[in-house]
């Protein structure tokens, strides 16, 4: 890619950064871990190509330009976060997404279950907040290479690194409750 193109790419995740509140790379890749998608499935539930999906979550494209769409993107994200806290079964899930494919963009989820009983967020939700901040900043690879530099005079952070940076969010959520008193 050269420079032109990697300016056009930041420059469109700072778009959807502003529209959407994050890289849609980011948010997909989470919608993909947390509802258990391939990219493929992904973009069939939300009425997109497979290959407009992929523009979109590499930055080739900022925009998602069918409403309707961003609609059934926010269900996912309200259905992704019910899975996350337990108050939605992934077979309950697996129904859900097929009403969210089929709708014309509102909202086919039940509004009231949006958060744990508590209303405090769940360990897998803050895990994949930093996860998805880490994921922002840099790729797995410059996140990997970052933790091999710290590792001889900083172990702690380098793990941190490669745990919520690159690694798998069923790891990082090991750590996490490992990592607190």
């Amino acid at each position: 890619m050269d420079a032109a193109q990697q300016e056009a790419t930041a420059r469109a995740r700072e778009l959807q950064r502003s529209w959407y509140g994050e890289p849609l790379g980011a948010l997909f890749r989470r919608l993909i871990d947390d509802l258990g998608l391939n990219q493929a499935r992904l973009a069939s539930v939300l009425g997109l190509s497979a290959p407009m999906l992929s523009q979109l979550m590499s930055g080739q494209r900022a925009k998602i330009g069918n409403p309707a769409v961003v609609q059934r993107v926010q269900a996912l994200q309200e259905l992704s976060s019910q899975v996350a806290d337990g108050s939605v079964s992934a077979a309950e899930a697996a129904e859900r997404m097929e009403e969210v494919k089929k709708s014309s963009g509102g909202s086919v989820l039940n509004s009231t279950q949006t958060t744990a009983s508590s209303g405090a967020p769940t360990v897998r939700r803050v895990v994949r907040e930093i996860q998805s901040l880490l994921r922002s900043v840099a790729g797995a690879g410059d996140i990997i290479e970052a933790a091999g530099t710290l590792a001889p005079s900083h172990p702690e952070l380098a793990e941190f690194l490669r745990v919520y940076g690159a690694g798998r969010t069923a790891e990082a959520v090991a750590h996490y409750e490992a990592h607190q008193s």
